[in-house]
């Protein structure tokens, strides 16, 4: 049995939760009634500064778990939990999940490895909104997006599955709605990426990565 499908049967023992999109269901400083396995959907945390500004730090998909500090420190969350979708979540008792982690050396070592590769996502993301203009964040944005939750269509289009707004990409990239769909449509002018319903789709990646360099 891989990790995974470890995680799967262990949280499958206890009661599912339904959210609709934009649901804020953990805040910053609230003590979490358990750590949540998400089934469906996608949930975003994130950071609120003192002038109401928001800054999305980790996009989670299905079959990640959270909060991760809590779950081994027992420490408050310092961020805030809200939904990008409609979600199905499972949440289970710390007090289960902790010796259950102990108990599966293989479950822990997947734990490690996926806290490691945010990471050096993170470090990549503080690399393009330290130095890159509005069009290489959004560019490198959309690229990250595409690698880590991206659903390749066929040899170039790669589908991004989670229904951004454009609020929802400003917040990823840290700059204005205003300026995101400025950027966004040049990309859409130069046929780079394209909607297709609600979602983003990559038409050319190698276009899109020249962009991102454009730092």
């Amino acid at each position: 049995m891989t990790p995974q499908q470890k995680l799967n049967r262990f949280f499958s023992q206890y009661r599912l939760l339904r959210y609709k999109k934009g649901e804020t269901f953990l805040r910053a400083g609230d003590t979490p009634a358990g750590v949540y396995f998400l089934k469906k959907g996608y949930v975003r945390l994130f950071s609120i500064s003192s002038n109401g500004k928001e800054l999305t730090l980790v996009i989670y998909k299905p079959g990640e778990f959270f909060p991760i500090v809590f779950t081994f420190t027992a420490k408050p969350s310092a961020y805030y939990f809200e939904t990008l979708s409609e979600v199905e979540m499972i949440r289970a008792p710390r007090e289960k999940f902790t010796p259950f982690i102990k108990e599966n050396p293989d479950v822990f070592d997947e734990v490690n490895l996926r806290i490691i590769e945010r990471f050096q996502i993170a470090l990549r993301r503080m690399e393009y909104l330290t130095f890159g203009n509005a069009n290489s964040r959004l560019a490198s944005i959309l690229l990250i997006c595409a690698r880590y939750f991206g659903i390749r269509k066929n040899h170039k289009e790669i589908k991004i599955p989670i229904p951004f707004t454009h609020k929802d990409i400003a917040n990823l990239v840290g700059l204005a709605r205003e300026t995101v769909s400025i950027e966004l449509k040049k990309f859409l002018d130069k046929k780079i990426v394209f909607y297709k319903g609600r979602r983003l789709v990559i038409k050319n990646r190698e276009a899109l990565r020249r962009e991102a360099s454009k730092l």
